[in-house]
């Protein structure tokens, strides 16, 4: 990663002053305002300051911003703007505090805004490195190598223990092929903490761009075998592979990272690479479209330039693909997860999904496969299948209905093996709706995907937490997908849907299923018609939400009529 948000003791310590009265060591006051104390600590204490009101002045700035800082690690952007916005009012020349709802604001894909807060901080403070370092990652995402390198050479000048500074110019200057100052920079990084895994795991890439393999897998074995699950080593090493022309031994990497984090965008943009110089080239489009479609605003810049080579690789694919002149053909995947292993089980989906699949056999689709009940791997091979079959079809449905729910940003669907010890189990056990909105992005028409998924998170109860998530009890996020696409969602973000009672199907299948067969009705029509009609049934509790839109230069019925 290119920055890591944990900034703590270099955002905090600057802009922070302290009353000269000298606590009792061991309290609240004494901790809060100690940047040498342990990360959770210092939050709890100072939470407890800002929650008793038992802090003024310049201690409130501080205890705001450590509050702060611990909502931007926790993905809790609004909340970590509104309170380092408290702060700033507080104090105006509090550049650490300025600098650190830049960052909220770029993990918000606000980089006007966070450029903004940049700019502010260093007028304000010109020899305050952290900014210049935070400025350059907006550029390099911009493609401004030139400007970053500026901007990198301040940061190590005013901060020359800032680990990131010196690791972060190091990648500017390799990808502009100054390798030998890349190399001094890694160096200098070794001196502040020699075992930093950026280090290795950046110079990984550096030797390999260098064509010296033998020290760039060096680096990178080195990494993995202190963190097996390092999927940022293990993608690197299996960049150097390509770089070397071993693709099999590339391949073997990317699938690696798959088998564990399936949603994981660079594997699939790497493997879609080594699918391609294989010529499988319909595997290639699919791993490219697993990598190119995104739903929210702000990436890494390892995850940004690996899903915008997919999307270039994905175009470039797609023109070659042959279409047809045929009556159009239309298939839906049908998905009912009920008999759920590790949370309790839903008596609905199964009976939803054989009541949508048999209308949808009922209005003519060529292909309806209803899959009942799926693993987390059986999860992905269906729709793998299916997003194979969606490149020969003009419209491709996916309904989903069993347990949904947000963490981190993220929106996922839950197959019936899924254990959450921890939020951020997700990632390996859980599926995206990034991966959903793949398996239908084939379709040279109408790409249509709705869940019946909004229902409470049934792990929340005992998940160890190490995310913010608002939504994380009920229901999914907001969402924008991409042109061309439409997602239905049974309830609106940050609601429940409802399950129907006493053997009845859900109210929203229900109205589904007897609202698409009204003829002559456009789908846009049509789901603000099953909206309607599932606001009423369920007397305002469960207000269904579309989000995108199929191409506007068509109308689509399910039932055209005469």
């Amino acid at each position: 990663m290119l920055r890591i948000v944990s900034l703590t003791l270099v955002i905090l310590a600057a802009g922070a002053s302290f009353a000269a009265a000298e606590p009792q060591a061991g309290d609240d006051l004494a901790t809060c305002r100690d940047r040498q104390a342990d990360q959770q600590a210092r939050a709890t204490a100072c939470d407890n300051l800002l929650d008793g009101d038992r802090v003024t002045g310049k201690d409130k700035v501080v205890a705001l911003s450590v509050r702060g800082n611990t909502l931007v690690n926790k993905h809790d952007y609004d909340k970590a703007i509104e309170v380092l916005s408290a702060a700033i009012a507080a104090d105006p020349d509090n550049v650490g505090a300025i600098n650190l709802r830049g960052v909220a604001h770029e993990r918000k894909g606000e980089d006007d805004l966070a450029m903004a807060d940049y700019n502010l901080a260093i007028q304000k403070r010109a020899n305050y490195g952290v900014p210049y370092s935070n400025r350059a990652t907006i550029q390099l995402r911009r493609g401004a190598l030139q400007s970053a390198l500026d901007d990198l050479n301040v940061a190590v000048k005013f901060a020359p223990k800032f680990l990131l500074g010196w690791t972060n110019r190091a990648r500017v200057r390799t990808l502009l092929k100054d390798f030998d100052g890349a190399l001094q920079d890694f160096a200098e990084a070794e001196k502040i903490d020699p075992s930093a895994p950026q280090i290795a795991g950046n110079r990984c890439i550096t030797y390999g761009m260098m064509g010296k393999y033998d020290q760039a897998f060096a680096d990178c074995n080195g990494l993995i075998e202190r963190q097996p699950k390092n999927t940022f080593a293990i993608n690197n090493r299996g960049d150097v592979n390509m770089m070397k022309g071993d693709i099999d031994a590339a391949l073997k990497d990317y699938n690696a990272v798959l088998a564990a984090y399936p949603n994981n965008v660079r594997a699939h943009s790497g493997r879609g690479q080594v699918f391609e110089q294989k010529h499988d080239l319909a595997q290639a489009r699919a791993d490219y479209r697993s990598a190119a479609y995104a739903l929210s605003p702000f990436d890494e810049l390892d995850v940004a330039r690996a899903r915008a080579k997919a999307q270039e690789r994905l175009a470039a694919l797609t023109a070659q693909t042959p279409g047809t002149a045929t009556n159009a053909r239309r298939i839906a995947l049908v998905i009912g997860n009920g008999a759920y292993k590790n949370v309790h089980a839903l008596d609905n989906p199964p009976r939803d999904s054989k009541l949508i699949g048999n209308v949808l056999r009922d209005l003519g689709f060529q292909t309806v496969t209803v899959a009942n009940d799926l693993t987390r791997d059986k999860f992905f091979e269906t729709l793998r299948a299916f997003a194979a079959d969606a490149e020969k079809a003009d419209w491709a449905v996916v309904y989903y209905a069993g347990h949904g729910f947000e963490i981190g940003g993220v929106n996922y669907l839950v197959p019936i093996d899924t254990r959450l010890v921890a939020d951020k189990d997700a990632e390996t056990e859980a599926v995206a709706l990034e991966q959903v909105i793949a398996a239908v992005g084939g379709a040279r028409k109408l790409r249509l995907v709705i869940l019946d998924a909004c229902r409470d998170n049934p792990f929340a109860p005992t998940m160890q937490r190490t995310l913010s998530m608002k939504l994380v009890d009920k229901g999914f996020s907001n969402i924008e997908p991409g042109a061309g696409f439409m997602v239905v969602y049974a309830a609106k973000h940050g609601e429940t849907a409802i399950d129907g009672d006493g053997g009845a199907d859900s109210p929203f299948a229900t109205a589904l299923a007897r609202d698409i067969k009204e003829p002559k009705v456009e789908i846009r029509k049509l789901f603000d018609i099953v909206r309607d009609d599932v606001w009423t049934a369920t007397r305002h509790e469960q207000q269904p939400f579309t989000y995108g839109s199929p191409p506007g230069r068509e109308d689509f019925y399910f039932v055209a009529g005469k």
